[in-house]
């Protein structure tokens, strides 16, 4: 299909407590109108906090089933991140779910070691590419939009999304980056922010964005919780690669792990 309604919903959580977390997701997204995917922030079920044991569920747990019961109900692909249990550790895990019972994972790959993410959390490796209704869409999590290599479009996505806890004294960098990673892969760019304070004094300001392949904000959730609507073209993309194909002249490179 040519075109692609996405929802995101801009939220501000209830610390730690992702049952309340959930039932007022599913109160705000009843009022929504119908559309082909949903975004949710980077852990929405608690927000980020410093020991992700006490709000990590396992691979299959509550969160898991009530995000593909919302995407079957809705007929709807949805996303976003939490906590997730592999083995001793945790990961910050975007759970991805569609309509017809498929799912699937990407676990953070940068870990924000200025908040300790990286001594509690497990890394992921893996990059996640998923087809979905016509379009080739890369998800990630917040810090990885800072890595534009990670991010780099290899002629595999049509739609990179970051869902994010991005707190207010940097925004002026996710707004700079989001349009900065759209620009450069040529690719329409979602990112999903939360709202609100925190219990550990940060405050989120929001700034959720959908951003054109050309670096042009198509919607701006400014800072309030909220649900926010776009349409994306893929014929429209189609012909900003064509018009100015500046993917002819990449350079190529590889990805290596420590």
């Amino acid at each position: 299909m040519s075109q692609l309604r996405v929802t995101l919903l801009q939220t501000d959580p209830v610390w730690q407590a992702p049952e309340e977390n959930r039932q007022r997701l599913a109160k705000q997204l009843a009022d929504v109108p119908d559309c082909d995917l949903i975004v949710l922030p980077e852990m929405f079920t608690a927000g980020f906090g410093s020991d992700p044991k006490h709000y990590s569920e396992a691979p299959d747990g509550e969160t898991f089933r009530w995000m593909m019961d919302i995407a079957a109900q809705r007929q709807s692909a949805i996303c976003g991140s939490y906590g997730v249990d592999i083995g001793d550790s945790v990961g910050n895990r975007l759970v991805w779910c569609e309509p017809d019972g498929s799912h699937t994972y990407y676990d953070k790959r940068h870990l924000f070691r200025m908040a300790g993410e990286h001594r509690r959390y497990i890394s992921g490796r893996d990059r996640l590419l998923v087809n979905y209704r016509g379009w080739r869409i890369n998800p990630q999590v917040c810090y990885d939009l800072r890595f534009p290599v990670w991010c780099r479009n290899r002629g595999d996505y049509d739609l990179q999304i970051f869902v994010a806890n991005w707190p207010g004294t940097r925004r002026h960098a996710w707004r700079t980056l989001l349009q900065a990673r759209a620009i450069e892969n040529q690719a329409y760019v979602i990112g999903v922010n939360r709202t609100g304070p925190d219990p550990k004094g940060q405050v989120y300001t929001g700034d959720s964005l959908v951003v054109s392949p050309e670096g042009d904000i198509l919607m701006d959730a400014g800072d309030v919780a909220g649900t926010y609507s776009a349409t994306l073209d893929l014929t429209a993309l189609q012909d900003c690669r064509e018009r100015f194909p500046v993917h002819l002249d990449a350079d190529t490179f590889e990805i290596t792990f420590d």
